[in-house]
């Protein structure tokens, strides 16, 4: 009978997969075109800058929406 260094099943199936899966991903990131440092710098600022606008923006219509709903109710509720 003959040795071999082969691992046969579902264990052999999913390391064969994960090798073939690691394999791929260093292909593929060989392949990617990173920006520059400066580009990337900026980009974050304006999603920083976004995401403080927008977080003003909501609030001042949670404000707005707020303070209706209570006169509403309050005019009702009398």
């Amino acid at each position: 009978m003959e040795a071999t260094n082969k691992v046969v099943g579902p264990v052999g199936n999913w390391l064969s997969g994960v090798k073939e899966y690691v394999q791929d991903l260093q292909a593929e990131m060989r392949r990617v075109t990173w920006p520059p440092w400066k580009q990337v710098r900026a980009t974050t600022a304006v999603v920083i800058l976004s995401v403080f606008a927008f977080a003003g923006y909501f609030s001042v219509v949670d404000f707005v929406v707020g303070k209706t709903i209570t006169k509403i109710f309050d005019t009702m509720s009398k």
